[in-house]
């Protein structure tokens, strides 16, 4: 049966900085990765797709756990209209994500199995897959895409949602997230997690966990998962999803969402500004993503651009559109270049109301090798029940 969950909270756009922005817009929300592929049973081998290895596994009602499969038909020969959009969906993502990831939508679905009972994928492309996806046991879809994501590659998300509706024993729930947005995955994983751990625990079996790729979203949810519910660090956890599936979940969006669950994080007053003279100015970045853009308004009084807005603890790169141009200020903190050598402004927020033992205590759980006490994880499952029973966070 099909059950939609808590739609996103913000519209759907593209998340591209700077110049990357216009064909992002093109394109939609787009995930990217590279994977080694084990052919099941569905497909013959050995054989070449678009120059990605694949490698026969002949028993598999015996394949490992710890494997990568893909389960759609020998792609057709030459580059068809899915073929020119990933490629050029791959380009635009590699440069917004700083991989080297790719991810073939015209292969079919792909998945790993991070635990046995835990699946992190790519999207269901055809009512077909649901059924491939019931072959391997699988109880719980779990799907974070949005509608952009579903639109760009054509898929018909009320084609399989009504198909899994006649299938037994497997249910299809829905939680949006921004693709490519830290920011909203932190503040989004909560409810995620919560409404993905009620589903499992009322249908059992296996959980296949997607976004459009399987190689942001649906990694950071499994991560966040395995994390706060089923007692692995987050360290270890990754350690798992990686030996199986390379991608690229947002680690620090999950430290942030977890410091979140235990301090009772609040939003913070900020205020930033740019001089007078320009005839528009506008930020992306910080709380919003870099798809989207908050406007300043002038202040008369300040004689300058003014934005002010409150947002949670944590770390924040922005940039200034300035006329339509994108720059930064100088007059603000600057961060160090990135991969694309890229400089931003940035702002560290933090709440002075909270007390010495709140601030140290997040300060630890955004540290790398950081786990949790049984009773912090203990009162984060609670919370996650409370989340689940309100739907609210």
């Amino acid at each position: 049966m099909a059950m939609a969950l808590s739609p996103a909270m913000h519209k759907p756009q593209a998340h591209l900085p700077e110049a990357r922005g216009l064909l992002s817009r093109r394109i939609g929300l787009l995930s990217v990765g590279h994977l080694r592929l084990s052919v099941n049973k569905h497909v013959a081998s050995p054989f070449r797709w678009s120059g990605v290895e694949t490698m026969r596994t002949d028993s598999p009602g015996q394949r490992s756990p710890f494997q990568i499969c893909a389960t759609m038909e020998k792609a057709d020969e030459g580059k068809g209209e899915t073929a020119v959009k990933t490629e050029e969906y791959s380009a635009t993502m590699q440069q917004a994500m700083g991989t080297s990831l790719e991810y073939r939508h015209e292969l079919g679905m792909n998945f790993a199995y991070v635990l046995p009972d835990l699946i992190v994928g790519s999207c269901l492309q055809t009512p077909a897959d649901a059924d491939k996806l019931k072959e391997e046991g699988v109880s719980v879809v779990f799907c974070l895409q949005q509608d952009p994501d579903l639109a760009y590659f054509g898929v018909d998300l009320s084609a399989i949602q009504t198909h899994v509706d006649k299938l037994d024993g497997i249910m299809h729930y829905r939680c949006q997230i921004r693709d490519f947005d830290p920011y909203d995955l932190r503040m989004r994983l909560p409810i995620a997690v919560a409404q993905l751990k009620r589903a499992i625990e009322q249908n059992k079996g296996t959980a296949y966990i997607h976004c459009t790729a399987g190689l942001g979203r649906a990694p950071g949810v499994a991560l966040a998962y395995m994390y706060w519910v089923r007692g692995y660090s987050l360290k270890e956890a990754n350690a798992l999803l990686q030996k199986v599936r390379r991608c690229h979940p947002k680690l620090d969006s999950i430290r942030a969402a977890t410091a979140d669950l235990l301090t009772d994080g609040s939003k913070q007053p900020i205020k930033l500004h740019w001089g007078s003279g320009p005839q528009s100015v506008e930020i992306s970045g910080l709380d919003v993503g870099w798809g989207e853009r908050v406007p300043l308004e002038y202040n008369q009084n300040e004689n300058r651009w003014v934005l002010e807005r409150e947002v949670p603890v944590g770390r924040y790169e922005y940039k200034f559109i300035v006329d339509g141009n994108w720059v930064t200020n100088p007059e603000l903190p600057l961060s160090e270049p990135n991969r694309e050598g890229q400089v931003n402004n940035y702002l560290e927020v933090t709440d002075d109301a909270q007390n010495g033992s709140t601030k140290q205590l997040r300060e630890r759980l955004m540290q790398e090798d950081a786990d949790l006490t049984p009773e912090e994880r203990s009162k984060i499952r609670m919370k996650l029940d409370e989340i689940a029973d309100s739907g609210k966070w």
